[in-house]
């Protein structure tokens, strides 16, 4: 009799998250899937697994979800915060209290996958792509929490086979975030920061959580950190003559200068004040896409996990946009 394959997702209602556990539903595991009361499950809806609505704050509710577990998959983060404690509450306490729960289970693990970011190590030094041999030097709130996470994370790699995979853009199905560029484009125009085109590793959400799925299952990534990304690095114009191909537009260039990236960030950062919710764009994220590169090497995870990029970009554009259309997203 076969023993059963587990595996619990964190951020699991989310854009990448669903993805993951569609993959880990293909691969024949129970998914146990640790969402809040208050997500949103339509990415979920309907699909084989457990869901369990304990937040990331009930040690005692994570570590019964634990129970049996080979594999964790840390998913789930802040982004978006009014204040800076919330990036490092919602991104290292929060990691905190899961590997707290984890070591509860530690018998059947094996592999905690925590997905960090980029924005961790920081854009690339003197228009060279980032490696994981690089000094760490986040520019932003969000980046300095999601090291601090990473921090931790190595704290507890004595104890637990925990493996760091580091994201940097992401777009595909689902997406919210990236689909404004599409959207936009889609409606006449293609904006673009700064006057020079800026290279960055764009990868598609598809070949983002097979790098994860593959991390989690080598024997050699415990206490390794990761950049699974795109092999190649894409620049805006590219971006854009493909887009145009698969949406069938031509649409007018609006290049926008530096200074009003930050000037518009100052006043939706003034005017968030008043509002519940963060601002999309302040003047940390303004400094985030001014930057000249955002560009990562995957060589250590192609060498070490046997990691490759399998979606082209005129394949994953294509994909994303049919997917948008379809749901009338755009």
């Amino acid at each position: 009799m076969n023993k059963k394959r587990i595996a619990v997702v964190t951020g699991a209602n989310g854009f990448v998250g669903s993805h993951l556990v569609d993959l880990l539903i293909n691969k024949g595991y129970i998914v146990r899937c640790i969402t809040r009361k208050s997500s949103n499950l339509q990415w979920l809806d309907l699909k084989p697994v457990e869901i369990i609505d304990c937040g990331l704050s009930d040690q005692k509710a994570l570590a019964d979800a634990f129970k049996g577990a080979q594999y964790i998959f840390h998913v789930a983060g802040v982004v978006k915060s009014k204040k800076p404690e919330g990036y490092f509450k919602g991104n290292v306490e929060t990691t905190r209290t899961l590997l707290e729960a984890a070591l509860t289970a530690k018998e059947s693990l094996r592999k905690i996958v925590i997905v960090s970011s980029q924005t961790a190590c920081g854009p690339s030094l003197e228009g060279k792509p980032v490696t994981e041999e690089t000094p760490e030097h986040p520019i932003t709130t969000y980046g300095k929490s999601k090291l601090e996470e990473e921090k931790l994370a190595k704290t507890y790699m004595d104890r637990l086979p925990v493996t760091i995979c580091r994201a940097p853009a992401v777009y595909g199905e689902r997406d919210t975030e990236i689909m404004i560029f599409f959207k936009t484009f889609n409606k006449g125009l293609m904006t673009t920061i700064g006057m020079k085109d800026k290279p960055l590793s764009l990868i598609h959400v598809t070949d983002l959580i097979n790098g994860f799925y593959i991390a989690a299952r080598s024997v050699k990534s415990a206490g390794q950190i990761y950049f699974i990304g795109s092999e190649k690095y894409y620049y805006w114009k590219e971006i854009g003559e493909v887009t145009s191909i698969v949406l069938n537009k031509k649409p007018r260039l609006l290049k926008v200068p530096h200074c009003l990236v930050y000037i518009i960030a100052a006043i939706a950062q003034f005017f968030s004040i008043f509002s519940s919710k963060p601002a999309t764009l302040n003047l940390e994220k303004a400094r985030d896409i001014v930057q000249p590169a955002w560009t990562c090497s995957t060589a250590k995870a192609m060498r070490e996990l046997g990691y490759s990029q399998h979606i082209s970009l005129e394949e994953g554009i294509r994909k994303t946009c049919q997917w948008y259309n379809k749901m009338k997203w755009i």
